[in-house]
C-alpha cells in the first residue's frame, strides 16, 4: 500500500521550470563550444558544432513550451524552428563530411592545423 495518492506522484519530484532547460542548454552549448575550439580533429569539431545546435534546439522548445501567451504556444513556433535547425544541421554535416573526405584524400590528414588549402 502506497502512503500517497497517484496524483501526488508528480509532487514528490521537483517541478521542471524554464530555468532548468536554459541551464541545460547553456551547459550543452559550453560543452560544444569547448569541443569545437579545443579539438584538432575536424570530425570532433563538427561534433562540437552539432552539440551547440542541439543546445539551441532545447532552449527554443523550452521557450515555446513555457510561453505565457497560450494562443502563441499553440502555434508550435519553437518546435518548428527546431525542425528547421535540425534540417540545416543535417545538411551542414553532409557537406562538411564530404569536404573532410575530399581533404583527407588529398592531404592524408584531418588535423585542422594542417589544413591550409585557402592559403597562397
Amino acid at each position: 500500500m502506497m502512503p500517497f495518492a497517484l496524483n501526488d506522484i508528480t509532487s514528490i519530484f521537483y517541478p521542471l521550470t524554464l530555468g532548468h532547460f536554459l541551464v541545460l542548454g547553456a551547459v550543452l552549448f559550453c560543452i560544444g563550444l569547448f569541443g569545437a575550439l579545443s579539438r584538432r580533429n575536424a570530425v570532433s569539431v563538427l561534433m562540437g558544432i552539432e552539440i551547440m545546435l542541439n543546445a539551441v534546439n532545447i532552449t527554443l522548445v523550452a521557450f515555446a513550451y513555457f510561453n505565457p501567451i497560450k494562443q502563441a504556444a499553440v502555434l508550435l513556433t519553437g518546435q518548428i524552428f527546431a525542425i528547421f535547425i535540425i534540417t540545416v544541421a543535417a545538411a551542414e554535416a553532409a557537406v562538411a563530411l564530404a569536404t573532410i573526405i575530399a581533404i583527407y584524400r588529398r592531404r592524408n590528414t584531418i588535423d585542422v592545423s594542417n589544413i591550409n588549402l585557402m592559403k597562397w
